[in-house]
């Protein structure tokens, strides 16, 4: 098979290699039929990822059809139509049995394209099939279905459920990125009294008031004002930093009100400062985190049924055979106006 496997820091490589086969009882091996990108890949690339060793399969997000289970599967068989999940869950560790998969200790968590080998191949192996895969209803599309896979999950789950958003708040979003867009659309379903995104880039300000946004602002001047002004000099009542950066990460800190919250989604590469000196007396709730992707089977639901719209959240479509182009352009994002791509692999 053809697979895009990481050499180290700015070497990805597409090459041939050979297929994988389930290792134990509980495997499944799924043919991909449809792959993203995601930001986490890029700061593998970047390097801010060590556990990632060269040889690595990149990927941990797909839609496919199940090819091999083996002899201790159950609730998938071949020929099925699944989600593959960014998280992995044994289903029987402390963990996944509070519904903390991300944190799982009995081999799962996020494991695909980080420990094992990932998606973004023609085919993957999937460790705990039973409790990793989501059978897919037909209704449900290869480009939607990719959308419930990490971001979704993600920007419900640690931004908005981890935030507490509430009906009546005014919610930030720093970073309208694949995961601030999912971020605004997921807490739309809050009915919050305003919801206010940053980013510097035109294109994605107007991909966030096409999703509910209210107010788009570039960063540039300080937020601060316009978010004091919204808020009668209150601050906002929950901020979701998407974007993974210091500066980001501080900028929530000083918009939220005394007693809010601050839901960091994005991956770090760098320390960021918390300043203890200034906030110590503002009972701020800070909350980190890994998705869990307990959410993901009343996502599908809701997708599927059109209770939470994802259009638009797919820009651009490529060929499998096309990744090098497709990370090109995922990289570009500012330049491309990429927000989320998809990957098709042609059946013969």
């Amino acid at each position: 098979m053809r697979a895009l496997r990481y050499e180290g820091p700015g070497r990805p490589v597409w090459t041939v290699t050979s297929d994988p086969a389930p290792l134990v009882p509980t495997d499944a091996v799924v043919a991909v039929d449809a792959v993203t990108l995601c930001g986490t890949d890029l700061h593998i690339l970047r390097g801010d990822v060590p556990e990632v060793v060269a040889g690595t399969i990149l990927g941990h997000e797909a839609v496919g059809t199940v090819e091999a289970v083996g002899s201790a599967v159950a609730s998938v068989r071949p020929g099925d139509r699944v989600l593959v999940s960014c998280i992995s869950a044994c289903g029987r560790c402390r963990s996944c049995l509070s519904g903390r998969q991300g944190l799982c200790t009995g081999g799962g968590g996020w494991v695909l394209g980080h420990r094992i080998n990932g998606t973004q191949a023609e085919y993957v192996r999937t460790p705990f099939a039973d409790t990793s895969l989501h059978l897919l209803p037909e209704k449900l599309s290869d480009e939607d279905a990719l959308v419930l896979c990490d971001i979704l999950p993600t920007a419900y789950e640690v931004g908005v459920l981890n935030g507490q958003v509430r009906p009546g708040d005014v919610v930030v979003v720093v970073g309208a990125g694949p995961v601030g867009i999912a971020a605004v659309r997921a807490a739309a379903m809050f009915t919050p009294r305003a919801m206010v995104v940053v980013d510097p880039a035109p294109g994605r300000r107007q991909m966030a008031l096409a999703a509910g946004a209210q107010v788009a602002l570039d960063g540039v001047d300080d937020p601060g004002a316009a978010v004091s002004e919204l808020t009668g000099g209150r601050g906002a009542d929950v901020v979701i930093e998407a974007v993974g950066v210091p500066e980001a990460f501080e900028l929530c800190v000083r918009l939220v009100r005394p007693g809010g919250h601050v839901a960091n989604v994005g991956v770090h590469g760098a320390p960021a400062a918390l300043h203890l000196e200034a906030i110590w007396d503002r009972d701020l709730t800070v909350t980190t985190g890994l998705v869990d992707t307990r959410t993901t089977p009343e996502l599908i639901t809701m997708v599927a049924e059109g209770l939470l719209p994802v259009d638009g959240m797919i820009t651009h479509s490529f060929d499998l055979n096309d990744i090098e182009s497709a990370y090109d352009v995922f990289t570009r994002a500012g330049e491309t106006g990429a927000l989320k791509v998809a990957l098709h692999r042609k059946h013969a």
